[in-house]
């Protein structure tokens, strides 16, 4: 099973630095894939984020929306989130040499919890911190 964070599913679906690499690692994959409900939020939030910055217009953002609920429906399970999660993401960012941010954390105790052995990402931290919980990291990014 591999785990994959928004970072990537954002990266699938919209056009960005990334896109080629999770496009070509998305149409390879043969395992199992799985996020936490807490992507749809935030996957939301970087649709959100990409019409006020002028990057998508709501057209745009809306079939972009569309895409990612087949994405859900069709191949990318999502798995609930737990008050357990939410505790274990607060210990993995008491670490502050970690460098890992609340929503990343979250992203990780979900996969841990979930049995993920990889975990396809493009931020560098997140990668960085998998590794540390024994979950091989697919770094598709810089």
């Amino acid at each position: 099973m591999v785990y994959v964070d928004t970072s990537a599913i954002v990266a699938l679906i919209v056009n960005e630095r990334g896109s080629s690499a999770v496009a070509a690692w998305y149409a390879s994959a043969k395992s199992d894939l799985v996020s936490a409900a807490w992507a749809v939020t935030e996957f939301g939030s970087a649709l959100g984020l990409k019409q006020r910055t002028g990057q998508l217009d709501a057209v745009q953002a809306q079939a972009a929306w569309a895409r990612f609920e087949r994405l859900v429906t069709n191949d990318l399970r999502l798995v609930s989130v737990e008050s357990t999660d939410f505790h274990r993401a607060a210990v993995l960012t008491l670490d502050a040499a970690s460098g890992i941010r609340a929503g990343d954390a979250l992203h990780l105790a979900c996969a841990e919890r979930a049995g993920a052995k990889s975990i396809a990402t493009l931020d560098a931290v997140m990668a960085r911190n998998a590794r540390q919980l024994k979950i091989k990291p697919i770094t598709l990014g810089e």
